[in-house]
């Protein structure tokens, strides 16, 4: 258990030292087949399947029009455009990465990961 020394006050109001836990996984237990318990990026990258592709790209659309849409003056419209892709594609790309792990580590519903891993 890893764990990371803060200060917090007890219950009386005194300031003391503490360890609090940081370690996720020793909160929550994987509900389905584990493939990977830490899989690596290039794994995770590999992983990801149609949906998570579909929902990289809407999210990407989206922040894109959104970007462009809340370009108020006409010559700020292309830059705002730009800044709303950038920040849509990484943030599709968070989100993707973040499901593609959740299934390798047991977390979501996993069943294709397990047939094809084994």
């Amino acid at each position: 258990m890893r764990s990371k020394w803060r200060w917090g006050r007890d219950r009386s109001g005194v300031r003391r030292l503490r360890a609090t836990n940081t370690d996720i996984t020793a909160a929550v237990k994987p509900e389905y087949l584990v493939v990977d318990r830490h899989p690596p990026f290039t794994k995770t990258v590999a992983n990801f399947n149609t949906l998570d592709y579909l929902r990289l790209l809407t999210i990407t659309g989206v922040s894109v029009t959104v970007g462009y849409l809340s370009g108020i003056k006409p010559n700020v419209r292309g830059p705002s455009m730009v800044t709303g892709g950038l920040i849509g594609i990484l943030g599709g790309f968070m989100y993707a990465y973040q499901n593609s792990a959740s299934r390798l580590m047991g977390f979501f519903p996993n069943d294709d990961e397990v047939a094809r891993y084994k």
